[in-house]
């Protein structure tokens, strides 16, 4: 399925969950692997803001990706961002969303002020 480029530029990026290994089976806890490289996988949780709209969501990068310092409530850099849509079926039902995966989850600094201090 197309993967789309996010550009996060003008975005301000948060970290709400600390990078963790993914789950490929719950039932087995068996950790997902990146099909290409064989590294393992780990989610995190991030807000996404920007030009005033927030969104919250989970992001997959290799753990090699994953920087030292990340820091919850802190703003990150998400290089190499790209959704991909997914839909299956699952006990009858039909579900969709879309899957963000980056390249690296870092440290990134708050973007300066756009407007007069108050």
């Amino acid at each position: 399925m197309r993967t789309i480029r996010v550009e996060t530029s003008a975005a301000t990026i948060l970290l709400t969950e600390a990078p963790e290994p993914k789950v490929r089976d719950r039932q087995t806890g068996e950790i997902a692997k990146d099909a290409v490289s064989g590294e393992s996988l780990m989610t995190l949780g991030v807000v996404y803001i920007e030009e005033g709209e927030s969104s919250l969501i989970k992001v997959t990068v290799p753990e090699s990706g994953v920087s030292e310092g990340l820091a919850l409530g802190a703003p990150v850099s998400l290089p190499g961002l790209v959704a991909r849509p997914w839909e299956s079926v699952f006990n009858g039902q039909q579900r969709h969303g879309i899957a963000y995966r980056a390249a690296a989850v870092t440290p990134a600094a708050f973007p300066a002020a756009t407007g007069a201090a108050a």
